[in-house]
């Protein structure tokens, strides 16, 4: 069974044959990050694919987030490449979940914190414990949290 940071170490290998700077660029960096994960506790060890996920999740978002600051300094060169490396690695994500289905999840969670008990700012808490794991690696949690506040709001 292969790995998806083999997998990740397979497509460097190719994209380096095919002098495709734009992906090896990004995997190299991205495997650094994993291999950075991996020695950052007390005793190396091997990611499993879903905290590698996490990883190829949290550097997505940085591509995001610097595409973001470079267009707004007028910078778009550097804002198409970091948006590209983004694009790249949201193909090793999983499908990120639709805005319907993920207002259907949190609908229901909100229902079953607030038959729980759960209200006010505290209900923040609770429909996020219930959501979270239902939409794990499918939506962002900024994302998830902006639709839980407007329902509560609601």
């Amino acid at each position: 069974m292969t790995t998806l940071k083999s997998k990740l170490h397979d497509d460097l290998n190719a994209a380096i044959k095919e002098r495709d700077e734009l992906r090896s660029s990004t995997l190299r960096l991205t495997l650094t990050a994993i291999t950075k994960e991996e020695v950052s506790g007390k005793e190396k060890r091997e990611l499993s694919d879903d905290e590698v996920l996490k990883v190829i999740t949290k550097e997505a978002k940085k591509r995001r987030e610097a595409a973001e600051a470079f267009a707004q300094g007028g910078r778009t060169e550097s804002a198409e490449r970091e948006k590209a490396e983004g694009e790249l690695l949201a193909t090793y994500l999983p499908k990120q979940m639709s805005d319907e289905e993920l207002e259907r999840i949190v609908a229901q969670a909100v229902q079953e914190a607030k038959a729980a008990g759960a209200e006010g700012p505290r209900a923040m808490g609770a429909v996020m414990k219930i959501v979270n794991p239902k939409v794990a690696g499918q939506a962002e949690g900024g994302r998830v949290a902006a639709v839980v506040k407007r329902l509560l709001a609601g």
